[in-house]
């Protein structure tokens, strides 16, 4: 059967073989017209994740011996419903994860159920990846959902700042051959403070940790004082170069480590291009300042006359009208909500991770005392870990005790993606190539594990709650009739501009292409500001790039942390598969030559870091491919759940060396890049 991964943007299709209705095998699709036989090591890898042993099955409920026992579904869905109703509505939260942003129904019908609820505690590992690429949209167009996606068919110069698709397989774009396209490009340009795989494929500039804002200012500043902008029409011109005047090369090179000149002639490079684009991946590899790097980054598109053009920067479209849909299910936010604790801006209606534990721990009226955590791990994941065992209930809807869901009172089992139909949704203006698909369920689910959106629906009913999408569908919950998923994409695909619908699509098992590329010229009819421009110069980005001149650092602590992504590992989930983890995989802290030297620490030994906040010990890797001052530690390791391989796997948490209060204001994203550290030899 074929099917497609959900893993990460790529969306590579699968095929799968199944007998009796177990999964025996995945390949890559042959037939995928834009995967065309290509998938990684962790899409194949799922059949071991689907039948492994160690996956939850059935409903569990912790006991006072801290054990768990089986129960059933009415046992476990009465259970929590009946001990909700001792919290108040407005301290019930839920943290979703990144695999659930690959389910078209599990965040609708998660936030619809939040809605319902009353609540605006909604969290999710955006606030530790993504969100503020949507805060700078929202400041740049009006709209969080206008993304931008580099054309790479087209482009002959690419700037790459904190990308390393050649592993991660591309992000913010859905390409799945994206080391290809990189290759036919004429001259990529890798910024990063390590020689990453696709750093050492293309030509490298290395930098600092967290200079991105400064590098982009001083390229900015090149290009307005010789007078090499574009033509470009945008509201706040005038003040932003007044913004941007004062950092030159030469007064940047401190914060970058790169000479003033090289910067002058990468200014003049972008700006003479026949078609230019700059790309960021401004997630966990950026830090302090995520929010201005993005704006910046589509600010530097704009200038050089590349943005929402040919061999620029693309603003794509998806086959149904996804703007309209997020609006109207009021998905498509930023700032229209506050936290309770540090005020932080909604990015798409969540809340930053990082204010989590304050919102347990601190007394008051709206604090966090009930929280559902699905298809994330925020005890590992969220910075400075989570207190959970404070709250009076934790839910878990999970494949796995993760490290979280061991500290549950309850663990729901749910699907894995091939035990559920799908579209995908989110994506479908990513793609640079237009394209649509659906699947079908590939087996049915193992055991008694359910879909996200049929947990919700079930636990709202029996709390009396009537959650849906869209106004007239919790209409028709009213009235008696409860459409699905199914029936929502359908009318929307539809209506949307391809007219395709869920029947056409299947049709169709390896997709539909829609158009050789994504279209240009469309900018100004999506753009949210009234005056229909693009805003260059919002007060949050100048108070932003005034504070950058505030930042400090403490002393003792000469180095930077950074992450960085393996091919064989996925954030915090894909540590229990044999297939992912043979060859004997180590977590490894990889220091420079230099910075071993100076610390007296040999390669292979133990290495400990410290922060302000944390201190952990792993395997040193001593490589020329960091920067002296840097080190680099994967995330995601450090397990203490319920998946014995992935235990055994060991490392540590990296996350315990990050601040929970170190957090960017415009987007809440938390500080997982140039944390300051110190090293030195282990068992002192």
């Amino acid at each position: 059967m074929v099917t497609y991964c959900r893993i990460c943007e790529p969306l590579c299709g699968l095929v799968a073989t199944v007998r009796d209705g177990e999964l025996v095998q995945l390949r890559p699709d042959p037939a995928h017209p834009l995967s065309r036989g290509f998938a990684c090591a962790k899409g194949i890898a799922m059949t071991e994740v689907q039948n492994d042993p160690d996956r939850v099955l059935h409903p569990l409920r912790r006991l006072p011996s801290g054990e768990f026992e089986r129960i059933s579904w009415d046992e476990a869905l009465d259970g929590i419903a009946a001990r909700l109703k001792d919290v108040p509505r407005d301290g019930i939260g839920w943290y979703f994860g990144n695999p659930a942003t690959f389910s078209y129904s599990h965040p609708l019908w998660m936030n619809s159920f939040m809605a319902a609820v009353g609540s605006k505690h909604i969290y999710s590992a955006g606030s530790q990846d993504v969100n503020n690429r949507f805060a700078a949209s929202a400041l740049l167009y009006g709209s969080p959902l206008l993304v931008p996606i580099p054309d790479l068919k087209r482009t002959k110069l690419l700037l790459m700042l904190g990308a390393n698709p050649l592993v991660s397989h591309g992000s913010l774009i859905s390409e799945p051959r994206i080391k290809e396209r990189l290759a036919k490009i004429p001259r990529v340009v890798v910024v990063d403070p390590r020689r990453t795989e696709t750093a050492r494929a293309h030509e490298h500039l290395p930098i600092r940790p967290d200079g991105d804002a400064w590098l982009l200012l001083s390229l900015l500043q090149v290009i307005f004082e010789e007078k090499l902008e574009a033509d470009f029409d945008a509201a706040g011109t005038g003040e932003f170069r007044r913004l941007v005047a004062p950092f030159t090369p030469e007064s940047t090179r401190e914060r970058t480590g790169i000479a003033a000149e090289t910067v002058r002639e990468l200014a003049r490079d972008l700006a003479t291009a026949e078609r230019a684009a700059v790309y960021g991946r401004i997630g966990s590899c950026l830090g302090r300042s995520g929010t201005l790097t993005a704006f910046l980054i589509d600010a530097l598109n704009l200038v050089t006359g590349n943005l929402d053009r040919p061999g620029g920067v693309l603003f794509g479209r998806a086959p149904m009208r996804l703007d309209e849909l997020a609006r109207v299910s009021g998905l498509a936010t930023y700032g229209e909500r506050r936290s309770r604790i540090g005020g932080y801006p909604d990015v798409l209606g969540t809340f930053p991770a990082g204010v989590m534990a304050r919102e347990i721990t601190t007394p008051g009226p709206g604090r966090l005392r009930a929280l559902f955590v699905s298809a994330g791990n925020p005890v590992n994941s969220v910075p400075g870990g989570l207190p959970v065992e404070e709250l009076d209930l934790l839910v878990c809807l999970d494949i796995y005790v993760s490290d979280t869901a061991k500290h549950a009172d309850y663990i729901l089992p749910a699907t894995t993606f091939l035990e559920r139909e799908d579209f995908p949704l989110p994506f479908g203006q990513l793609h640079l190539t237009p394209y649509a698909s659906w699947t079908e369920a590939v087996v049915p689910p193992r055991g008694e594990a359910r879909q996200e959106w049929r947990i919700i629906e079930d636990l709202a009913r029996r709390m009396g709650l009537h959650p849906g999408a869209l106004g007239a569908q919790r209409l028709a919950h009213r009235l008696g009739f409860r459409p699905g998923p199914r029936v929502l994409v359908d009318l929307l695909l539809r209506t949307g501009p391809d007219r395709l619908s869920i029947r056409k699509l299947r049709k169709h098992p390896h997709g539909i292409v829609l158009a050789e590329h994504q279209g240009t010229g469309t900018l100004r009819k999506r753009l949210l500001h009234k005056d229909k421009k693009v805003h260059l110069a919002p007060p949050e980005i100048a108070g932003e790039i005034g504070r950058l001149s505030t930042l400090e650092e403490p002393g003792g602590y000469p180095l930077r942390l950074i992450g960085l992504r393996e091919l064989r590992s996925h954030n915090s989930w894909m540590h229990n598969v044999q297939a992912l983890m043979r060859g004997k995989r180590t977590h490894l802290a990889r220091i420079s030559p230099k910075d071993a030297a100076d610390h007296g620490i040999e390669d292979g030994a133990v290495v400990v870091i410290t922060s302000q906040h944390g201190r952990v010990e792993l395997p040193a890797k001593v490589t020329d491919e960091m920067i002296p001052g840097t080190v680099a530690v994967p995330h995601g390791w450090g397990h203490s759940g319920g998946w014995p391989r992935a235990n055994a796997a060991g490392g540590a948490n990296t996350n315990l060396l990050a601040s929970p209060e170190d957090l960017e204001p415009l987007a809440g994203m938390a500080r997982l890049n140039g944390v300051p550290v110190k090293i030195g030899p282990g068992g002192r």
